[in-house]
């Protein structure tokens, strides 16, 4: 890893999560992380962080069922109790919405669980992490 002079780390773990949850390198915030729906770049375009060290594997699947979840059978549990609607009408309420937040979910939720372990230093991010350590403890007015 090649950390530049200008590479603003990440303060905390909430920056480092938004910056993945946003499809962007953790470290530096300015690369892509995916070079493909769901692919992750092996390396930052903009810093050279290696990215390809994650295991994100269905850690990000899960929480997307669970977060649907919870926003789709709250809601068709009411319309069902309150309007006793026709099976179609439920089919086609819930079916769009489900698929449609599970879709746009599955790669923002993918990029905060990389930027997550990249954070903690897991699964070969441990180099990261130590580089993170060294700089702040080199300029602690920087971090």
């Amino acid at each position: 890893m090649s950390l530049s002079a200008n590479t603003k780390l990440p303060r905390d773990a909430l920056q480092t999560i938004w910056r993945g949850f946003r499809g962007y390198c953790p470290t530096c915030g300015e690369g892509r992380l995916f070079k493909a729906f769901l692919k992750v770049n092996d390396h930052c375009p903009a810093c050279g962080e290696e990215l390809h060290h994650h295991r994100a594997d269905d850690f990000p699947a899960y929480l997307v069922i669970v977060i649907v979840g919870h926003i789709v059978v709250p809601m068709a549990l009411s319309a069902e109790t309150a309007f006793h609607p026709a099976y179609w009408v439920h089919w086609l309420l819930w079916l769009p919405l489900t698929l449609g937040l599970t879709l746009g979910l599955i790669q923002p939720v993918k990029g905060a669980v990389v930027a997550m372990q990249w954070y903690l230093g897991m699964h070969g991010f441990e180099l990261a992490k130590k580089a993170r350590v060294l700089a702040a403890a080199r300029n602690p007015a920087a971090s």
